[in-house]
């Protein structure tokens, strides 16, 4: 069991209250109980959350719903361990919705997860999306500066020089600057004209 798995089990053991029902969950190597959990009726987030990481982590595509969903909710814990388990998976449609969900205005609060997925995944979409998002987040006054952080660091992985205009108006920032600088230095070495 790895820390995320373990971080997981231990939170949703908290919230089930410890029941037979979480056990069994937790126990079971039956794939198609755990794709039930998914779309019964009247299942507890708790269970959802469970049967959806479990399947992601055994490459069930069953999940890629569920997770995603995940992935985009208001706990940040829920969030990260559905990016971990969607990183897993190994769904094509996992970096498009990672992508959507990192760069939609009205959920920019919950992107810090998807944007991190985005450079785990070195998805043909990653560095559209970061560059698109890091753009709204230069604002004088924007409070996302995780996501933004998050924008600025995961291009200096990623290392495509399309990202170099951004990251230069990133130096402007106090929060983002000295990330921007070695971002920066990630990228291609410019050819002298």
């Amino acid at each position: 069991m790895d820390e995320e798995e373990r971080s997981l089990t231990e939170r949703l053991r908290q919230e089930s209250g410890g029941t037979a029902a979480f056990d069994r969950l937790l126990a079971t190597g039956d794939r198609d109980e755990l794709a039930e959990v998914l779309t019964a009726p009247g299942q507890p987030l708790w269970a959802r959350e469970l049967a959806a990481f479990r399947l992601g982590r055994a490459g069930d595509r069953r999940a890629f719903e569920a997770l995603v969903l995940l992935l985009n909710h208001r706990d940040p814990p829920r969030c990260a361990s559905a990016a971990h388990a969607l990183a897993r998976l190994g769904d094509p449609r996992t970096a498009r919705a990672a992508a959507a969900l990192a760069t939609n205005e009205l959920r920019v609060a919950y992107a810090l997860h998807p944007v991190r997925l985005l450079v785990a995944l070195r998805a043909p979409e990653a560095v559209p999306a970061l560059i698109t998002t890091l753009e709204r987040r230069l604002g004088p006054h924007d409070p996302y500066r995780k996501v933004a952080l998050a924008c600025v660091e995961g291009l200096g992985t990623l290392g495509d020089d399309r990202a170099r205009r951004v990251l230069n108006e990133a130096l402007a920032h106090p929060a983002l600057a000295e990330a921007a600088v070695r971002a920066l230095a990630r990228l291609p070495q410019q050819r002298p004209a």
